[in-house]
């Protein structure tokens, strides 16, 4: 992923650039921060641009942005933008409506038509995970969404608290995920996101079939994420969990070319290949990491991790902390 920081940047200058660095990223502003606190002004974003959906992990000191009209007139990419707040607290404002959003809570608005929105000055720094994306990604009808756009959207249960958690997951895991999976799982949040909206307006028959599939696709990959570790997550209680089928489950994977086993097998070796890597783990043994993500054999883990990598476990960290170490 990209980054741009103000760690660089002259003090007076700071500013100034984030202003212009935000107005590439996204769209134009109107940009203003305190006297107070312009000379301490910090801030740096992480980008994921490949695919559809842009990601973008935004951490800064207090600013506030005015999108206005005249911004409007001179660019409009017809974008909608979804914030998740990882850290702070603040204010955001479009359509005759204002929302207070924290941690944890999603925020749309519509680059199309003016909005504000602004860090609380009294925070040290703040974090939010942003999703841009054109307008032609969401399939509701554009009066449902809005009603929708400066509303702090229902997170505190059902698909909503699962979208915020996925979102707040994938701003967590950002630095770690290539370029590719960092897309993958935007896209994922997107559909997950989208089954949220709909359910905000009551809108879920808006909603096309495969739509409604990608969104539930969304869930079990967050489902299967947050329970890698449980050695009892198989087929059945995935299915359950979602109250489907488990024909209608294999079917779902088929359709991408997949495997449900085979889906949570290179989940597992992947968190297992990066804690093999992990500087702080060098002295867990590899038994307890393969455990950690849901591996009961050592035998049957060095087995599979062999074959998935080429190397056994041991040989892979000890390959890894050689080429390291010269």
């Amino acid at each position: 992923m990209d980054v741009i920081s103000t760690a660089d940047v002259p003090a007076k200058e700071r500013f100034a650039f984030w202003r212009e660095v935000t107005s590439k990223t996204w769209v134009p502003y109107d940009s203003r921060c305190e006297p107070r606190l312009e000379s301490r002004f910090r801030a740096r974003i992480a980008i994921s641009e490949d695919g559809p959906v842009q990601a973008t992990l935004m951490t800064t000191t207090p600013y506030a942005i005015h999108r206005t009209p005249k911004l409007i007139r001179q660019t409009d990419p017809g974008m909608f933008k979804l914030s998740c707040i990882v850290r702070g607290r603040g204010v955001m404002a479009q359509d005759g409506r204002s929302a207070d959003f924290d941690a944890g809570n999603l925020v749309l608005y519509d680059t199309s038509r003016p909005y504000l929105a602004e860090l609380a000055p009294d925070i040290p720094a703040g974090q939010m995970l942003i999703l841009r994306f054109p307008h032609s990604l969401l399939p509701l009808p554009a009066r449902d969404l809005r009603r929708l756009t400066a509303v702090r959207l229902p997170c505190d249960q059902g698909v909503g608290a699962l979208s915020s958690q996925f979102l707040l997951q994938l701003a967590r895991h950002m630095d770690e995920l290539s370029p590719s999976d960092a897309a993958r799982l935007s896209t994922l949040a997107l559909d997950l996101l989208t089954t949220a909206l709909a359910n905000a307006v009551d809108a879920d028959s808006a909603l096309a079939p495969h739509a409604r599939q990608r969104a539930l696709m969304a869930q079990i990959h967050a489902f299967i994420a947050e329970h890698l570790g449980d050695p009892h997550l198989t087929p059945a209680a995935i299915a359950a969990a979602h109250h489907i089928s488990m024909r209608y489950l294999h079917k779902l994977f088929h359709r991408e070319g997949r495997t449900v086993a085979g889906w949570i097998r290179e989940r597992r070796l992947d968190r297992c290949r990066r804690d093999l890597i992990d500087p702080r783990l060098t002295t867990r043994p590899i038994s307890a990491i393969a455990a950690r993500w849901g591996f009961t054999s050592p035998a049957h883990f060095s087995q599979t991790f062999r074959a998935a990598y080429g190397l056994s476990p041991r040989q892979f960290r000890q390959q890894y902390a050689t080429a390291h170490t010269d």
